[in-house]
């Protein structure tokens, strides 16, 4: 039986927990089940929406981890230190750790644990609510082949999984982690555009919404470049065009690149 426990049930532990509970990895029959799930929170409303999934509370950080074979930290980064002092004296170096902390780095985990901690980082991103999320993961040295493909595909029953090498992953964050808040205030302004001209707000949401919905499957499934799709898209002296143009002259690229950029910036202030 391979135990997994989550410090934090909010809204990430919660989703993690569900893709689990949702995919192959999670036997439905209890009798045969082989795996079991534990969940530490502060906030008992947080642990009893996971009864109905079968997940038994614990009372402390401390008790989760001494049950726990694979033990996730899905807390704020700034909630970490005083969560890793209270459960200290639980961590050995046979558990797996794995945080989706942003910022926050193996070296600082395995200080505050067990020296020689095995640590997986995550940053998933909020999609993962809807099993459609992206997480980018690394672990360090000390971390079996067998031990990371088992926390892969946890991620992958919750959306898409991918490995990225560990000094990058504070970079990535403004790939995936962050990239829906960008995302989504590219998609306000369309839809405040559609409200401008009297089009109704529901009808511009959901036509731009598919939009991104295909156009992202345009870009993993078709075979095209990116540069090649904005061609496809493009027709000369047509409307794209023009659109494209204002884009290009309000240096659109360049304002991601500087977002991007700032999302790191602030990842490394943060980082331990």
């Amino acid at each position: 039986m391979t135990s997994i426990g989550f410090i934090g049930a909010g809204n990430m532990g919660f989703a993690i927990i569900k893709g689990i509970v949702g995919s192959s990895l999670y036997d439905a029959n209890a009798a045969s089940r082989n795996i079991s799930l534990y969940a530490y929170d502060p906030n008992s409303e947080m642990l009893k929406r996971l009864e109905e999934y079968g997940v038994a509370p614990c009372a402390s950080e401390s008790e989760l981890v001494s049950k726990c074979d694979y033990v996730f930290l899905a807390v704020k980064p700034q909630q970490l230190e005083s969560v890793l002092n209270n459960a200290s004296g639980s961590f050995t170096k046979d558990k797996v750790i794995i945080s989706i902390c942003a910022g926050i780095s193996a070296e600082y985990i395995q200080s505050k644990t067990v020296s020689g901690a095995k640590v997986v980082l995550v940053m998933p991103n909020t999609p993962l609510l809807l099993g459609e999320g992206a997480s980018a993961l690394s672990r360090n040295a000390v971390v079996s082949d067998e031990e990371f493909d088992f926390v892969k595909n946890i991620f992958a029953s919750c959306g898409k999984a991918a490995v990225v090498p560990q000094d990058k992953m504070k970079e990535i964050i403004a790939v995936n982690g962050s990239s829906p808040a960008f995302i989504y205030l590219f998609a306000k302004a369309f839809v405040d555009y559609a409200k401008s001209v009297s089009i109704g707000e529901d009808t511009a949401k959901e036509l731009f919404a598919q939009s991104l919905v295909g156009s992202a499957k345009m870009m993993t499934d078709s075979g095209y470049t990116i540069d090649e799709l904005i061609k496809m898209v493009s027709s000369p002296g047509g409307t794209t065009l023009a659109g494209l143009q204002e884009l290009y002259d309000g240096k659109m690229t360049e304002a991601v690149t500087k977002a991007c950029e700032s999302c790191t910036r602030r990842a490394y202030e943060l980082s331990k």
